[in-house]
């Protein structure tokens, strides 16, 4: 999947995954894809949850060897 920018937040603990998605999503424009990787297994839900209150949209999300992988489009 396309992805505007990349966020490695690779080896941070709750809410850091949550706190970096946050500030680099407020780079993008409106439409925009950021692409994050996490290895905190609590960032599958959380990301979710944040996505859907902020008003953004998980577009897809994957594991690759440890590594989970978000795909969250800008509303």
């Amino acid at each position: 999947m396309n992805s505007h920018k990349v966020l490695d937040a690779k080896g941070l603990a709750c809410p850091m995954p949550i706190v970096k998605t946050k500030k680099t999503m407020d780079e993008l424009e409106s439409g925009q894809v950021l692409e994050v990787h996490a290895t905190d297994k609590g960032a599958k839900n959380d990301l979710a949850a944040w996505a859907k209150s902020t008003g953004h949209e998980l577009l897809s999300d994957a594991e690759e060897n440890g590594i989970f992988k978000f795909w969250i489009k800008k509303g």
